[in-house]
């Protein structure tokens, strides 16, 4: 009980901490006209913003492997040493973040859960890559419905059904997806892409 607590006390005191950057940074003289005028941020518009960020890298990650290795997995290449066996593929890693943001985020909008989602790895109906991605878009569009709901009274309450205050679940969806996006990255590299968000760097 102690560390929820104190998790969710470091997530409100980080995003405390944001909105008064956010604040303080438009009413600095450098500031342009155009910043100068927009409002402070809001909570869900900070968590909203962090979902849009994961989800750019995610989708591009997913996008970026070739249809004829969406199934990869590093247990085919036999790596010396390599404890690869078991592992998710590639698909199923996108099929599990997807499937994880709708069981995180479906509590806080109220909407029911997809058809077919029976555990964290996904509906095992979705095969091509074309329908996973689609799959993990519709999953993203519902972060930003989550994010939209939060507001200073209500993120800290419990949904029903859950354990971990609503701003704990908003939040854990993207770092969850940080997570398994780090996975999708050498996943690619292991197949010679360099993923998106690397490109034109230095790495």
């Amino acid at each position: 009980m102690e560390q929820r607590r104190s998790s969710h006390t470091s997530v409100v005191f980080f995003l405390v901490l944001t909105l008064l950057g956010t604040s303080a940074s438009a009413k600095t003289p450098h500031a342009s006209e155009a910043q100068a005028a927009q409002p402070p941020a809001s909570i869900a518009a900070l968590v909203d913003q962090h979902v849009s960020t994961i989800e750019k890298l995610v989708i591009e990650a997913a996008e970026a492997m070739p249809n004829d290795k969406f199934n990869f997995t590093p247990a085919r290449l036999h790596l010396p040493g390599g404890a690869y066996d078991g592992v998710r593929t590639f698909a199923v890693q996108v099929r599990h973040i997807a499937a994880s943001n709708y069981f995180l985020w479906s509590s806080l909008t109220g909407d029911k859960l997809p058809d077919g989602l029976k555990d964290g790895n996904g509906p095992e109906s979705l095969k091509t890559k074309a329908e996973i991605i689609q799959f993990l878009k519709d999953s993203f569009a519902l972060g930003h419905k989550a994010a939209a709901t939060l507001t200073p009274e209500n993120m800290l309450q419990i949904p029903e059904g859950s354990k971990s205050s609503r701003l704990h679940r908003a939040e854990f969806g993207v770092a969850h997806a940080y997570d398994h996006y780090g996975q999708m990255v050498e996943y690619l590299r292991m197949n010679g892409i360099i993923p998106p968000a690397s490109r034109n760097k230095s790495d």
